[in-house]
């Protein structure tokens, strides 16, 4: 548990946490600008998809109110130590610092897990990811044009980057 702000907390994301977990991500969706996602999973399709450690949630007086986690990007081997970065805040709380804050905190534990590279693919009109994600030492290494369509429409993602500089 780390305190953050009065009456905030993070703490590991767990099956009890899904149904406001699941909420907040279903929020992300509907702006059309955090996923390619439709809707919601389940939490067993969630909870196969991600990596056990590295997935946090903040919660405030109980109640979560933005959640990380780590997927990892391939099952070989050689690409152990690289994963892929997901981080959601409720709507009613953007703005605080809740987003980078946990991004921080998802870095630091990848770092203790042994996980070298960080990625993220985000939409370019989804501003407040890429400064949190650039605030928290990712690099921007170019547009991945067209990578997927979302409601039969061509979208592009900003891919970046971050490189631990405590694992070598």
């Amino acid at each position: 548990m780390l305190l953050i702000y009065k009456n905030m907390e993070i703490r590991k994301l767990s099956d009890k946490h899904w149904d406001q977990v699941k909420i907040i991500y279903q929020k992300g969706i509907d702006t059309g600008n955090a996923t390619f996602q439709t809707s919601a999973p389940s939490w067993e399709d969630w909870d196969q998809s991600h990596l056990k450690s590295c997935r946090v949630v903040m919660q405030e007086d109980g109640n979560v109110i933005g959640w990380a986690a780590l997927t990892p990007v391939s099952s070989r081997c050689v690409y152990a130590g690289v994963a892929e970065v997901s981080v959601y805040v409720d709507p009613a709380h953007s703005g605080k610092g809740i987003g980078l804050t946990l991004l921080n905190e998802l870095v630091r534990q990848s770092e203790a897990e042994g996980i070298w590279t960080l990625q993220a693919g985000i939409f370019p009109e989804n501003t407040a990811s890429l400064r949190i994600h650039e605030k928290a030492g990712f690099r921007i290494l170019g547009t991945r044009e067209k990578i997927g369509k979302q409601n039969g429409i061509w979208r592009d993602t900003a891919l970046l980057e971050r490189r631990s500089s405590v694992i070598n």
